[in-house]
């Protein structure tokens, strides 16, 4: 058996023709603010593609870069000058920040109605009452869409989300369990027994650990689904620039799924546009009031 690729770049293309077709509906473009601190690379490289994504989409945005050693103080009257300002529909912080900034105090403070990350507790708690009425959090929220495009069957299945981060791990494990979804949902992290085995029994996989090719063959069932979230930096000779990006799936898995999400071209351009579709989502929200 050789898997079935979860093409996430073909999926977010379809995704990005639908939402122009929105955007050209509103009167006003919807202003996406994008806040980033200190110079780290990658970085500066996400958030340069979600500018270039937003221009592409028609939908407005701002970028504001501030120094790494920007106090608490003066990025928490930032956040709520862009709460107060009704031109901004949408606020992103990008991640991670200097240690000295407190990022969940900060994501707190962010207006949930802006929240376009939807990392806010209320957009969060809104997953937790079973509603996805929300702002949802970008990378399950493009997960579910992608299983959604290849209709890959989720109600009654067996489903295991390695990691319980806030980002992933968390939310995507009430979304597949969530009405609309309906899966089974099993949980793990660094501290299950037998992680391996536990893997073993899932229909469909959702690796989000951070572990360059921590699960290989061995861990799955024949014809289960491999979404991987993992994005590693891996050291590799044989590239000119002497490393690779790797997922957190082995790639021996195609040999025994049904499908797979490459890393990268899976889940990365879906996050990206559930992002512009939660800024859009945002702005007609705030315009019915």
């Amino acid at each position: 058996m050789t898997a079935q690729i979860l093409d996430g770049k073909a999926c977010a293309n379809q995704i990005e023709k639908e939402i122009i077709a929105e955007v050209s509906k509103i009167s006003r473009p919807p202003h996406l603010v994008v806040v980033i601190v200190g110079d780290d690379p990658a970085s500066k490289v996400y958030v340069g593609n979600k500018i270039k994504t937003c221009k592409r989409l028609g939908i407005r945005s701002t970028l504001i870069e501030k120094k790494a050693d920007i106090s608490e103080s003066l990025l928490v009257s930032l956040i709520q000058e862009l709460n107060d300002d009704d031109d901004v529909d949408g606020i992103l912080i990008q991640s991670p920040l200097p240690n000295h900034l407190d990022e969940m105090m900060l994501t707190d403070l962010i207006d949930p109605n802006k929240d376009v990350d939807g990392f806010h507790p209320i957009n969060l708690g809104r997953l937790v009452q079973g509603r996805t009425d929300g702002l949802i959090p970008c990378t399950p929220h493009g997960i579910i869409r992608l299983l959604n495009h290849y209709q890959i069957p989720l109600q009654g299945k067996q489903a295991v989300v390695i990691g319980r981060s806030r980002i992933v791990g968390m939310p995507m494990s009430l979304l597949l369990a969530s009405q609309g979804c309906n899966a089974t949902v099993t949980i793990t992290h660094s501290k299950t027994e037998d992680l391996a085995e536990v893997v073993k029994k899932a229909d469909i996989v959702i690796a989000a650990v951070g572990r360059a090719e921590m699960i290989d063959d061995t861990w799955i069932k024949p014809g289960c689904v491999v979404v991987d979230v993992g994005i590693n930096r891996v050291d590799d000779a044989s590239h000119e620039r002497g490393w690779k990006l790797s997922g957190d799936a082995h790639p021996n898995v195609s040999t025994k799924a049904s499908w797979v999400s490459p890393v990268p071209g899976g889940v990365g351009p879906m996050t990206v546009m559930m992002l512009m579709q939660n800024t859009v989502n945002a702005a007609k929200k705030r315009r019915q009031k």
